[in-house]
């Protein structure tokens, strides 16, 4: 039976593609307003996921996905000259995914194979 937070998730992927199809599409109205949508639960996610480091990192660098594609998509439709905060989010994700990778990641592969 798939636990709560792995249906949340799920949940979670048709409104990041809408998001993304809007911004692909120039729906500027729907694109907007798909990123509170989007990002509310991906807060959530890492909110409820806190308690375990192991899953809320890469719960943590998925919101701070989000919040810099959804810099980046508005600076696009609007031109708000915003665009170079992008990389702190990106970065901040980045480095959230690349302590998981060493800290949890060899665990998780080796449990995986076995």
């Amino acid at each position: 039976m798939m636990n709560r937070y792995r249906l949340l998730e799920n949940l979670h992927l048709p409104f990041w593609l809408v998001k993304d199809f809007c911004w692909a599409m120039v729906w500027r109205p729907l694109g907007i307003a798909m990123i509170f949508p989007t990002i509310l639960l991906a807060v959530f996610l890492a909110v409820k996921t806190r308690s375990s480091t192991q899953v809320f990192l890469p719960n943590m660098a998925i919101v701070f996905w989000i919040a810099a594609n959804s810099i980046w998509m508005s600076d696009e439709f609007f031109d708000l000259k915003i665009r170079f905060i992008c990389p702190v989010f990106f970065g901040a994700g980045l480095m959230c995914i690349i302590w998981w990778l060493i800290r949890y990641f060899p665990a998780e592969w080796k449990q995986a194979k076995a």
